[in-house]
Order: structure tokens, then sequence, then C-alpha cells
């Protein structure tokens, strides 16, 4: 077994937890630290979006939903009706949300009033739209990418909890999640800064829906065997779970952008770091990380405990892992 090397010095690694690294589909690294083991999680935070994208891709290839381009508001206008006079809302299309190119009412997320009503899903449409219309900018919003879940409900007439275990997590053999069982903003507030294990967890609102931004607890080991599966093209030990023109689907670049972030573009809720398709990744905060370079055919992934303002994993990656396994 290899072990890592601090080649890339950064202040940013002192969080970290666990780390696994896969070369050919062989374990070849494995490293545990602040107390952590193989079986302990971490809440990954905005690695959670990715898992979103596969669950939506696993609803399309199922015909529960048809095409990326269909518009959200068909799915809802049984259960859901707009303010008097929105019009943007009815343009928004599901391919917006998985860029983050759908527009929103209001400068900043309103988290407290979606994270305290009763349906998460349902309060995110109220944000959803505003008078700027489909200009088809850039707009990286964790609550928004609620609204996908609620289609994958919608469609599949099932708890998006037991989807998940079902579809994705039972065929990678990781053990189904279960409540987080957080009913209160000081629960929330616990879930989100606890530095210990969270155990075998995802993060739900009151009607037992998943959070589609964050919130999903998942091993380093974990993380990578969904790392796996996309390097493999939807295929996990010989089994098809995804389809492999999802996976390319997500992994395209459809926006480019900035130094804000890191000069990147962005998939369907996936990053290209090198804006190309060679190195895809799912990235949140604390450092949490999928990293997936398919030219070596490298699978790394890294938990840590909530740290403000690490934007550097992928380096530290490419030095200090990817350099070793060559």
């Amino acid at each position: 077994m290899r072990k890592v090397l601090n080649i890339y010095q950064s202040k940013n690694d002192k969080n970290i937890t666990q780390i696994v690294a896969y070369k050919n589909n062989e374990l070849l690294i494995e490293e545990y630290r602040n107390g952590f083991n193989k079986d302990d999680t971490m809440n990954v935070m905005s690695v959670t979006k990715s898992i979103t994208s596969l669950l939506i891709g696993i609803a399309i290839d199922k015909g529960y939903i048809k095409n990326v381009n269909e518009k959200v508001m068909d799915y809802f206008k049984d259960e859901y009706t707009p303010k008097k006079g929105e019009k943007t809302i009815y343009d928004v299309t599901i391919k917006h949300l998985l860029t983050m190119t759908a527009p929103y009412k209001g400068k900043s997320e309103p988290w407290k009033v979606v994270c305290t009503s009763q349906d998460w899903t349902i309060k995110a449409l109220d944000f959803l739209g505003g008078k700027q219309g489909i200009n088809n900018e850039f707009r990286y919003h964790t609550l928004g990418t609620q609204i996908l879940f609620g289609l994958i409900r919608k469609t599949s007439k099932m708890n998006v909890l037991d989807f998940a275990n079902k579809y994705l997590f039972e065929p990678l053999n990781i053990e189904p999640r279960h409540s987080a069982n957080c009913s209160s903003k000081e629960d929330q507030f616990e879930y989100l800064m606890n530095k210990g294990n969270h155990g075998k967890v995802w993060f739900l609102d009151p009607t037992n829906m998943p959070t589609a931004g964050w919130g999903l607890s998942l091993s380093a080991y974990e993380m990578a065997q969904i790392g796996l599966l996309v390097l493999n093209n939807g295929i996990y030990n010989n089994k098809r779970i995804i389809s492999e023109k999802w996976i390319n689907e997500m992994t395209k670049s459809y926006v480019s952008l900035d130094e804000h972030y890191s000069n990147q573009d962005y998939g369907y809720l996936w990053w290209l770091p090198h804006r190309n398709q060679d190195v895809i990744a799912a990235i949140g905060d604390g450092g949490n990380i999928i990293y997936i370079k398919k030219s070596e055919n490298v699978v790394v992934a890294i938990t840590g405990y909530f740290k403000p303002l690490i934007f550097d994993r992928v380096q530290y990656i490419e030095a200090n892992i990817v350099q070793v396994l060559r």
C-alpha cells in the first residue's frame, strides 16, 4: 500500500480524515487521519450534488424522466402554482438546474426560509425564475438542486432515499443511508460542524426527502466506489449501473468559469478542473472530493471535516497522490 507524499505543502490538509486512491481499478492508497477509520463517514457537503446528478441519470435511464430539455414546471403543475405574473419559471429546464444556469430571485440563497419549511423542494420553487428571464448565466445555487429530487419523487413515486439506496448504493455495495434525525436548526448546525464520524446517514427534510445539494455522509472508500463507477463509464463489478450515454453527457463542459471558480468548467453538477473531460471531480466544502483522471485510470477520494475556503484540493491530489501512482 503506497503512502501519500507531501510534495505539495498545503495549510489546508490538516482537516483531512480519509484518503483512498485507485489506479487501474486496484486499491493502492488508504490513509486514515484524525481518529477516522475506513468505515467512518463525513458530511461530504457539495459532493452530494454530483450524486444527485447520477440519480437523475438513473431516473432518465429508467424512463421516469424523459430528457434534460424538459421544462421543470411541466412536472409540478399539479402541485405548485407560481406567483401571479411569474413567467420565467415556465422556461426553466432540467438542464438549467444541472448546469447551474437556472435563474433565481434574490441576490443570496434563502437558507432560513427554505430550511425551516415543511417541504424544501416546493419552497425552493418559490425562488426559481424572476424578472431577468433565461440568460444562461452561471449561478451556483445549492437550494435549487433540491428541485431535482422533487422530479425523481414525482416521477418514480418513490421516496428518494429509497431510490438512491436501491439503484445506486446497493449496486455499489455501499450500505443504505438512513435519516440523520435532525429536526431543529441546532441539529442542522451540529451536523454541518461535526468533526467526528457521522454514520451511514443523509440529512432529510420534514417530508423525508434527502438534501440534494449537501448533507450526504460518505466515507472516502464509498466515494471511491462512486468514482470507479464514473471512471468505468457506468459499469461496476462488470454490471451496468448507469448508461455510458449519461456519464458522457454528465461530464461534458457546459459552462466555462473565471478565477472566482478557479478557472474550471462545469458539467452536470460535476467540475472539470482542467476544462476537459480527462479530469472530472465532485467537490464539496472542507475539501471533500472525488477526483477522476481518465487518461491514467486514477480515482482519488478524500474526506475532511468542515473548514472554510479550501480551494486547492485538486492541486494537492495531483502533486501528492497522482504523482505517487505513476
